[in-house]
């Protein structure tokens, strides 16, 4: 799976991102609407870490969504 497929089934991957980054709200993720550049914008600033560790984090929650 990649990006571009969870960008146009955000809606379905609210809940998993959610479940994910428990500290994301309903607005932010409403928000986001699939942009991964806001997402790890959000998680900067929800959690406090660098923009490449929230890169990191996105790919990893990527490659868990290609397992089921």
């Amino acid at each position: 799976m990649n990006w571009d497929q969870i960008e146009g089934k955000w809606k379905q991957f609210k809940g998993s991102a959610k479940q994910q980054w428990g500290k994301l709200t309903d607005d932010d993720l409403d928000r986001i609407d699939g942009n991964k550049d806001v997402l790890a914008g959000r998680l900067q600033e929800q959690y406090g870490i660098e923009k490449e560790e929230a890169h990191r984090q996105i790919d990893d929650w990527i490659a868990g969504r290609t397992k089921h």
